[in-house]
């Protein structure tokens, strides 16, 4: 019988970290343990090093000396910060899907806003969590630009984390609402609409952040399980 070849790379451990991020399954403050990370994946604490450099370049972790690394605690500041900067790129990003607009890109958000709708009426918290960022991943990967695709999910997953932290539960129900809103926008070519909508739906995810809230706090093995 062949033995089942190893899957566990660099680039998996970051993807399954992150995802853990986002799902808010790893909460802010939660130490990852090289030791815990290289026995859930079979491999070498070197692997193990490296993923977390590269988290730590995302800011999802940070690295502390002697002390090892920590999924990232943002501070109000940077979260404000991180949602300008959102605002600012999403709105040329939205200016130029509406002069990209094809009925093929509309069907497929339409298809993505009914798999958050149908996560939301589930009450599937991490499903509906990874989708709704996905959205806005999604219109640049629609675009068929790369840089600006990989540069949204980097900040999505800051937003998610710093969403963990500060946002309320009430706050999260509205944005699958916003999203309908926004395609139905691009898909009348409405460019003032349409950028005036993702504006305004960005500032109420932002506005829905309770920035006096405790820090939840997870274990990692209970994360990864």
């Amino acid at each position: 019988m062949e033995s089942k070849p190893a899957v566990s790379t660099t680039s998996v451990i970051v993807s399954t970290l992150t995802k853990a991020i986002v799902e808010h399954r790893l909460n802010p403050g939660t130490k990852l343990s090289e030791q815990k990370v290289a026995a859930h994946f079979g491999v070498s604490r070197t692997l193990v090093r490296q993923a977390l450099f590269q988290l730590a370049q995302n800011r999802l972790i940070r690295m502390e000396p002697a002390r090892g690394a920590f999924v990232a605690t943002p501070s109000v500041v940077e979260a404000r910060q991180v949602f300008m900067v959102r605002r600012m790129l999403e709105a040329e990003m939205t200016r130029t899907f509406v002069r990209e607009v094809t009925p093929a890109k509309i069907k497929a958000l339409k298809a993505h806003v009914a798999m958050e709708k149908t996560a939301v009426d589930r009450e599937d918290v991490p499903g509906r969590t990874e989708l709704l960022g996905d959205f806005h991943v999604h219109m640049a990967e629609l675009l068929g630009n790369e840089v600006l695709a990989q540069t949204i999910e980097e900040l999505v997953s800051r937003c998610s984390l710093i969403a963990l932290m500060y946002q309320t539960t009430s706050g999260a129900e509205h944005s699958n609402e916003d999203h309908a809103d926004i395609v139905k926008a691009l898909a009348a070519k409405d460019e003032a609409l349409a950028v005036r909508l993702m504006d305004e739906h960005l500032q109420k995810v932002e506005a829905s952040l309770t920035f006096d809230r405790a820090v939840p706090r997870n274990d990692i093995s209970m994360a990864l399980s």
